[in-house]
């Protein structure tokens, strides 16, 4: 129902800044918290993949394990896959270069994804899937204010 009269209309109240001052605050302590999960799950399955961390098959097991899987090279792939999740999550982690990190973390995943597809979503690619969509998520919004992207310029700024 609308007023013929102004006097009468009721303008919608105008956003305090310090409501918006909340939202982004909000905002970048949510991805942090989401940088700091996938990106250290990420680093520490790549510290199994790599030095056997944690229970993890280190190297020359993870090579073989790659080998089964068809890959060429199976242990220049391991290696590269291995350092990819450390460093890749160690960056995400931290904020920092975040679209590449998120974007090579998202593409090693993916490459899991397809390795475990054959054994079914609940054989074993429902959790690169889940760590690959918040990869892909992060390099596409950028590390937000709490990262060390913030401190560089031009780089994952979002909002």
């Amino acid at each position: 129902m609308t007023s013929s009269h102004p006097e009468n209309a009721t303008a919608p109240a105008p956003a305090s800044p310090r409501s918006a001052a909340h939202v982004l605050r909000a905002h970048d302590v949510g991805l942090l918290v989401l940088r700091l999960g996938v990106g250290l799950i990420v680093a520490a399955r790549g510290a199994q993949h790599l030095f056997g961390w944690w229970g993890g098959l280190g190297i020359d097991k993870t090579a073989v394990a790659f080998a089964q899987f068809g890959y060429p090279a199976p242990k220049a792939m391991a290696v590269i896959a291995g350092l990819t999740e450390t460093f890749g999550g160690l960056a995400l982690a931290v904020g920092l270069l975040t679209p590449v990190a998120g974007a090579a973390v998202a593409a090693t995943m993916a490459n899991a994804v397809a390795a475990a597809s054959p054994l079914g979503y609940f054989g074993g690619f429902e959790f690169p899937l889940l760590v690959g969509v918040g990869a892909a998520g992060l390099a596409l919004s950028g590390a937000g204010r709490i990262s060390l992207d913030a401190l560089l310029p031009s780089c994952g700024r979002s909002g």
